[in-house]
C-alpha cells in the first residue's frame, strides 16, 4: 500500500530541512577555513581552489546523471561562470575583512537585490508589499553594518557588492534553466571559474605550507559540497516550506565567530540580522514561487 501524498511531502520537507541545516554548517565551516588560510594565502589562490572543487563536482554530477557536457547556451554559460568568479572573489574578501556574523548577514541581502533587478531587467510586476519588504530589508542592511553618513566600512561595501552581483546570478539561472540541466550548469561554472582564475592565481601565487594547502583544499571541497547539499535539499522539499532554514547559517556564524575567533556580534548586527531575515524570507518565498533556481553561488 503506497504512502499518502501528504506523508511523502512531509518526509521530503523534513529531509530538505535537515540538508539545509547541514549546508548552513558546511558553508560556515568553509568561511572559517578561508579565514584561517587567508592569513598567508592570496585571495586568488582561495578562489582557484574553490573553482577546481566546483569543476570536480560539476563533472561528477554530469557523469552521475548521464547528462550532457554540451550546452545550448555557451555565451550565457561563460557569462554565468565569470559572474560566479566575481561573486566568489568579493564573498571571500568580505569574510576576510568582517566578522563572520556580519559577513554572513550581508549575503542574505541577495534576495532584496533580486527584487530590484527583476523589476528593472525582466519587467516583472512587483507588488507594494514586496517593495515595502525590500526597502525594510535594505534598512536592515544599514542597521547591521553600523553605517553612518560619515563612514562605511570597506568590508561592508565588498559584502554588499557580492550580494548584488549574486542577484545577477539568480537572473542568469532563470534564463539558463529553461534549456540547460543543473549538472551542465554546474560543470560550466567549474570550467569557466577554473580557467578564469588560474592566470591570476599563478601570477600571485604565494608559497603554501602543507597546513595552508590542506586548509585551501578542504575549503574548496567543503564549499562545493555545501552547494550540492543545497541543490539536494530543494530537490527533496518544497521551496516555500524550506525558506526559513537557510537562515540557521547565521546562528552557526555567530557561534563559530565567538568560539574560534572570539568575535561578539554588535547590537546593530543582531538587530539588522533580525530585520533582514524577516524581510528576505518573505521576498525569497515570493521569488521562489516564480521559479527561482537555487543555489546562486
Amino acid at each position: 500500500m503506497s504512502a499518502p501524498a501528504t506523508d511523502t511531502v512531509s518526509g521530503g520537507n523534513l529531509k530538505g530541512a535537515l540538508l539545509l541545516m547541514l549546508a548552513g554548517a558546511v558553508f560556515t565551516g568553509e568561511v572559517m577555513l578561508v579565514r584561517l588560510a587567508g592569513e598567508t594565502a592570496a585571495t586568488a589562490q582561495i578562489v582557484f581552489f574553490r573553482a577546481l572543487a566546483q569543476l570536480l563536482l560539476g563533472t561528477a554530477m554530469v557523469v552521475a546523471s548521464r547528462g550532457a557536457f554540451a550546452t545550448h547556451r555557451p555565451f550565457l554559460q561563460v557569462t554565468r561562470g565569470l559572474t560566479s568568479l566575481g561573486v566568489w572573489y568579493l564573498y571571500y574578501v568580505s569574510f576576510l575583512l568582517l566578522d563572520l556574523a556580519l559577513a554572513s548577514t550581508l549575503t542574505f541581502s541577495t534576495s532584496l537585490f533580486v527584487t530590484l533587478l527583476a523589476a528593472r531587467v525582466l519587467g516583472e510586476r512587483i507588488g507594494m508589499a514586496r517593495w515595502a519588504a525590500t526597502l525594510i530589508g535594505f534598512a536592515g542592511v544599514v542597521i547591521a553594518s553600523g553605517a553612518s553618513s560619515s563612514s562605511v566600512e570597506p568590508g561592508v561595501l565588498v559584502g554588499i557588492a557580492s550580494a548584488a552581483l549574486a542577484a545577477v546570478l539568480v537572473l542568469l539561472n532563470r534564463i539558463l534553466v529553461r534549456t540547460e540541466k543543473t549538472p551542465t550548469i554546474m560543470f560550466y561554472i567549474g570550467v569557466v571559474t577554473t580557467l578564469g582564475t588560474l592566470p591570476v592565481a599563478w601570477a600571485n601565487w604565494q608559497p603554501l605550507s602543507g597546513e595552508v594547502f590542506t586548509l585551501l583544499t578542504c575549503a574548496g571541497l567543503v564549499g562545493a559540497s555545501g552547494m550540492w547539499l543545497t541543490i539536494e535539499a530543494y530537490r527533496a522539499g518544497e521551496v516555500s516550506a524550506l525558506a526559513p532554514f537557510p537562515y540557521l547559517r547565521l546562528v552557526f556564524a555567530v557561534a563559530a565567530g565567538y568560539a574560534v575567533f572570539a568575535e561578539v556580534p554588535s547590537a546593530n548586527t543582531l538587530a539588522g540580522m533580525a530585520v533582514i531575515v524577516a524581510t528576505t524570507i518573505y521576498v525569497a518565498r515570493s521569488e521562489r514561487r516564480r521559479g527561482l533556481a537555487a543555489p546562486h553561488r
